[in-house]
């Protein structure tokens, strides 16, 4: 199956990036999108969900900043077969909802894991310990909490530096096909600058972990976000978005070698 890769544009960060001419690459303007920037309305999810449905999972999907990662939930909420969902992020996006009835980029991967029935497990990569401790699933029973942490496998910053997370590597369910998502928050500034707090991982390492999942899974589709902060000082966005292009097409040519 083709590969279409999408460029889900918010807030046109990408209009000053270089990005590479591809025939599959297809440039969705949603600037127009109501009610979408950090919170996510009802009518707006629906926008959202209909433009990017011609165009299938399959492929690599450029969601903007981190307040657009909410997208994630959307994309795989297109999944109608049991998946893993990789997620590499410096935050777990697992908070308690602040406004009800909305989905937002703190809490949509807490809702995707409670409300997604075909998600069998979901795989958090990079967030610190002291904010994966405060993970908010949303259950008042304990039975039924316990059911959706059996479904969590975190690696935190810390187990990722020292090494001790080796054990929980026996707790990936290999057998499930996958959908990666990529929050570039979780690198280093070096090689990305966004509009959240940063991890401190290199891209090597983070294209070393990808390697894991993309030479022994069926990927059912990948997404990334984490571009800058629009209304920086112009010297300080321009070499911004100097790092995060740099990055994006490092990252689309490692990823698509593997999607076609």
């Amino acid at each position: 199956m083709k590969a279409n890769h999408l460029i889900l544009d918010f807030s046109h960060v990408y209009e000053d990036e270089n990005i590479p001419e591809n025939p599959n690459l297809h440039w969705l303007d949603c600037s127009d999108v109501q009610e979408c920037d950090l919170y996510c309305s009802v009518q707006a999810e629906e926008e959202i969900r209909e433009r990017i449905a011609p165009y299938g999972l399959r492929g690599i999907h450029f969601l903007d900043s981190g307040n657009y990662h909410y997208v994630t939930g959307i994309l795989t909420g297109q999944i109608r077969q049991a998946f893993s969902l990789v997620v590499f992020d410096h935050h777990t996006d697992m908070q308690k909802p602040m406004i009800d009835g909305m989905t937002s980029c703190g809490d949509w991967a807490g809702k995707t894991l409670l409300m997604n029935p075909w998600l069998q497990q979901l795989i958090l990569i990079g967030p610190p310990e002291s904010d994966i401790a405060q993970i908010y699933l949303g259950k008042e029973s304990v039975q039924e909490e316990q059911k959706l942490r059996k479904k969590l496998l975190t690696f935190s910053a810390e187990e990722l530096r020292t090494g001790d997370d080796r054990d929980k590597i026996r707790r990936i369910k290999r057998e499930l096909p996958v959908y990666i998502s990529i929050d570039k928050d979780v690198l280093d500034e070096k090689y990305s600058e966004t509009n959240w707090s940063q991890g401190r991982m290199s891209l090597p390492m983070l294209e070393w972990l990808l390697s894991h999942f993309l030479e022994h899974k069926e990927i059912l589709g990948i997404d990334i976000c984490g571009e800058c902060q629009q209304g920086i000082p112009l010297p300080e966005y321009f070499e911004a978005e100097e790092i995060n292009g740099e990055t994006n097409e490092k990252l689309f040519d490692y990823l698509s070698g593997y999607l076609g």
